[in-house]
């Protein structure tokens, strides 16, 4: 595994405004299939950092309808996959950055909040297996 110092510069760990997170997801939505798992991955990822966000803050209604949007949005990461193999590398580099960052916000989820963000762990986990499934076999 790469180093976390090394993991966070290369990815932007802002948290994104409730417009760009609409912008972005019009963009995933609309995409052709050689672009949508590129920008769901983009998606999950700032959606993790809002999630992280709203459980540093204490907000866990938020965090918890953020979580279920980004197994959402795994999902469709998982369903694009099959018609996509544009930009897989990049996708899965994301997505591993974007499951270390959700484990990090392990450490100060509530207690109430700890299941569901590891039942999100383990389907961003699940989505970079496939994308490096993918990344091997192209």
């Amino acid at each position: 595994m790469i180093s976390s110092a090394a993991h966070a510069g290369s990815f932007d760990e802002s948290v994104p405004s409730p417009e760009a997170l609409a912008q972005l997801e019009q963009r995933a939505s609309l995409a052709g299939p050689r672009e949508q798992a590129w920008l769901y991955t983009e998606l999950v990822h700032s959606m993790t950092e809002k999630a992280g966000h709203e459980l540093s803050d204490g907000d866990s209604t938020a965090a918890q309808a953020t979580l279920r949007q980004i197994n959402h949005y795994a999902h469709l990461i998982q369903t694009s996959l099959e018609r996509n193999t544009h930009q897989l590398k990049n996708a899965e580099m994301l997505m591993q950055h974007t499951s270390w960052r959700l484990a990090q916000c392990m450490h100060f989820a509530g207690a109430d909040d700890k299941p569901q963000v590891q039942a999100t762990l383990r389907e961003l986990n699940q989505v970079n297996d496939a994308l490096l499934t993918q990344v091997f076999q192209h």
